[in-house]
C-alpha cells in the first residue's frame, strides 16, 4: 500500500512540475513575445548602426561624383544599394528588415 501511495505522489509530483515548467516556457521562453520583441528590436538596433557606418561613404561619394548613381558598398557594412539615382539613394540591411531613404533619411522597417 505505501509503495502505491509513493507511485502515484511521484507521479503527481512529475505533472504538476511538467504543467508549471510549460507555463513559465510561455512567458520566458524563446518563442516568448517578450525575447521575439528583444531579438527585433536587437536586430533593428544593428542594422541602424550598420547604415551610421556606411553614411560617411555614401557622403563621400556625393562629394566625388556630384550624384549618388553608381553608389556602392563594401560588403563590410552589411548594407547594400537597393536604389541610387542624382539626388537621392535607398539603403537596406542584408536581410531586408530595415532601410534608410537618403538623405537626411531615418532608419525604418521594411524594405526599400
Amino acid at each position: 500500500m505505501t509503495r502505491s501511495l509513493g507511485l502515484v505522489s511521484l507521479l503527481v509530483v512529475l505533472a504538476v512540475g511538467g504543467y508549471l515548467f510549460t507555463q513559465q516556457t510561455k512567458s520566458n521562453g524563446p518563442t516568448s513575445p517578450a525575447v521575439q520583441q528583444a531579438e527585433t528590436q536587437a536586430q533593428q538596433n544593428a542594422s541602424a548602426t550598420s547604415f551610421d557606418a556606411a553614411l560617411p561613404t555614401v557622403q563621400a561619394y556625393y562629394a566625388d561624383n556630384g550624384t549618388y548613381a553608381g553608389l556602392t558598398l563594401p560588403p563590410a557594412y552589411e548594407v547594400t544599394v537597393a536604389r541610387a539615382d542624382a539626388t537621392s539613394y535607398c539603403l537596406q540591411s542584408l536581410d531586408g528588415t530595415m532601410h534608410d531613404a537618403g538623405p537626411n533619411g531615418v532608419p525604418q522597417s521594411g524594405p526599400c
